[in-house]
């Protein structure tokens, strides 16, 4: 139960730190590119790490492999484009792969323990979907929030124009229709 414990501790913060949202504005096609150059050099490395390993403890490392390979894929897509979908589906896409991390992980235990092991590692990785759909909700919430501020400033402006009259009151109801989006 103890080692059952430690594992599930260690996927935990895997699922946390390799899924928090560590994106950028829209990134340069440049380093969109060498960010995949680099996860492929990286990925074969570790690959190749692996091969002295035996058993599940292969099959975890090049599962671990590949899910940093995701991660930096995926990152790097989310930044080059910039999206709010892009960055929903990377942290999708880096669940998925630390789950598939956590699931090969189990396979060393047996009984109650792996199924616990598995219920939990499909837990994590649901939760880390339901919070990528929150954040993007939370990411058009903002937005659409931003447009009724200003749409209630331009308002307030237009408002304002009525005190005015003849050439100054068009050119002011001019300025705030602009400010509409």
């Amino acid at each position: 139960m103890k080692k059952t414990f430690s594992m599930l501790v260690i996927a935990a913060a895997s699922f946390g730190f390799m899924a928090s949202p560590s994106f950028a504005a829209a990134g340069s096609k440049a380093d969109y590119d060498a960010a995949k150059s680099k996860a492929k050099a990286d990925y074969k490395a570790a690959k190749e790490k692996c091969k002295s390993l035996k058993d599940n403890a292969k099959d975890v490392c090049e599962e671990e492999a590949k899910a940093a390979r995701v991660k930096t894929e995926s990152e790097a897509e989310a930044a080059y484009k910039g999206t709010d979908k892009a960055r929903e589906k990377a942290r999708k896409d880096i669940a998925e792969a630390n789950y598939k991390v956590a699931k090969e992980k189990c396979d060393d235990l047996k009984g109650n323990d792996k199924d616990v092991c598995q219920k939990d590692a499909k837990a994590a990785k649901e939760s880390a979907e339901a919070d990528a759909k929150a954040d993007k909700k939370v990411s058009d919430a903002r937005k659409d929030a931003a447009e009724d501020k200003h749409d209630a400033s331009a308002n307030a402006q237009k408002e304002k124009c009525d005190a005015l009259s003849g050439a100054e009151k068009s050119r002011c109801i001019g300025e705030a229709n602009s400010m509409k989006r």
